[in-house]
């Protein structure tokens, strides 16, 4: 992969990395040895050094985070991984599930013992069958050799670990709402403030709740010091960065990056370039619910989280959906609106009415239906939503429609003055007279 310097994805393509015997002859399980010699304040001072910012798509500071949750407050502590990987166009956290769960689940080692936790869970994604095949495997045999359970690695310290399956619902994977679908309630996001993990989590009580992905560099970042993984990416996005790209591109699959490392080359040098020879024209930095780019605007685009946020979307999750010019904004829009209108988990009416209202928007100028006001009607419901809302779904709706609208406005326009016209019917032209209007 070139100059790439790899924290995550080094020992990938090892066939035997995924099982205990093949991981700890790469060192595995080295950097759960030394922080148990640490004293845990120590722990979270390494991982504050290392800057290392949370995977998921927030870009928290997970040493701050670790560093939150309070000693001694009479409670248990929890760590919670977050595998709930169910964002269109992102699958990273896949990949380590399926061939490195063994870096996943010592990187919770660490964390628990930096807050000193004694019970650990996975939550992951119900449709991830294969990876949490391998995940289990791999706690089993941590069980069967005394890493997890009690007086791990002879030092007197239990701890345990528990898989969880969702059953389905993206909105598992924002961290309140998943917290409340692991004790058995709706997955439904609660209120922050008060409600913040650290201080107020799993049963109400302090939780570190981590992006499969961040836990995953936790063992390299106490091997290798702090210091050395602030060394990699940029000033102020720290070491490298899974990204899962998909769309019309010659290579897609998960590619780990230093941040700040240039797009285009990227997309050239590292996935062979937009497909079958046709020109780039729309990217989507961070998974699907992040702001879309148009082909100029990622010339000199770099993949890190100043860079993405410079040009007016996110890196998120890192999901890189590459578009070239055969996409129909409208149709690729229509297809979003209806994932994240489906997947409203109802609490909030800005976000469970305005979703569905917008896929219905788009539908009509899909079917060629569309009315005259319909592209300010879609705006004024975008700002009824974002930031009206208890999670970050309802951007999640308003965000993409928003930026697909302003991006390629002429193609919405061009929708409405067709349909007007009565030369488009489902997306079909009429009469031969079409080709000149489009």
């Amino acid at each position: 992969m070139g100059q790439h310097r790899q924290v995550l994805l080094e020992h990938i393509k090892q066939p035997d990395q995924h099982t205990l015997s093949g991981y700890e002859s790469r060192g595995g399980y080295a950097a759960i040895r030394k922080s148990l010699g640490m004293d845990p304040i120590a722990v979270i001072d390494e991982v504050k050094k290392s800057a290392i910012r949370g995977r998921g798509g927030a870009g928290f500071p997970a040493g701050q985070k670790w560093s939150f949750v309070p000693r001694n407050s009479g409670k248990p502590t929890y760590i919670i991984c977050n595998a709930d990987e169910s964002e269109p166009g992102t699958f990273k956290d896949r990949l380590l599930l399926e061939r490195n769960p063994h870096a996943i689940i010592e990187g919770m080692m660490v964390a628990a013992w930096a807050i000193q936790s004694h019970w650990m869970c996975v939550y992951i994604r119900g449709e991830y069958a294969y990876p949490y095949a391998q995940l289990k495997k791999a706690v089993d045999e941590c069980y069967a050799k005394g890493y997890l359970g009690d007086n791990i690695f002879g030092s007197g310290y239990s701890l345990n670990l528990v898989i969880h399956r969702g059953a389905g619902a993206y909105i598992c994977g924002e961290e309140t709402g998943l917290i409340e679908s692991l004790e058995g309630k709706k997955g439904q996001p609660r209120l922050k403030p008060p409600y913040f993990p650290a201080t107020l989590g799993l049963y109400y009580s302090p939780t570190v709740l981590n992006n499969v992905e961040t836990y995953a560099a936790v063992p390299w970042i106490m091997n290798n010091g702090g210091d050395a993984y602030a060394a990699i990416g940029t000033e102020k996005s720290k070491g490298t960065k899974l990204v899962s790209v998909s769309g019309h591109v010659n290579k897609p699959g998960v590619y780990e990056i230093e941040m700040g490392y240039p797009f285009m080359r990227f997309l050239e040098e590292e996935c062979g370039g937009v497909r079958n020879g046709r020109k780039l024209k729309a990217v989507i930095p961070g998974g699907s619910s992040m702001p879309v780019l148009r082909a100029e605007d990622v010339v000199d685009a770099t993949m890190d989280y100043e860079g993405w946020v410079k040009l007016g979307s996110l890196l998120g999750s890192g999901g890189v959906i590459i578009m070239d010019d055969s996409v129909d904004m409208v149709d690729a829009i229509l297809n979003l609106a209806h994932f994240y209108a489906h997947e409203s988990c109802g609490q909030c009416t800005p976000c469970r009415e305005g979703g569905h209202w917008a896929e219905k928007i788009l539908q009509r100028m899909s079917r060629g239906e569309a009315l005259p006001g319909d592209l300010e009607l879609l705006e004024t419901i975008c700002n009824q939503i974002q930031g009206h809302t208890i999670c970050a779904l309802g951007d999640s709706i308003a965000m993409p429609v928003r930026s697909f609208i302003t991006k390629f406005k002429d193609e919405f326009r061009q929708r409405i003055l067709e349909s007007l016209q009565g030369t488009v019917i489902r997306g079909e032209p009429l009469n031969a007279s079409f080709g000149a209007h489009h």
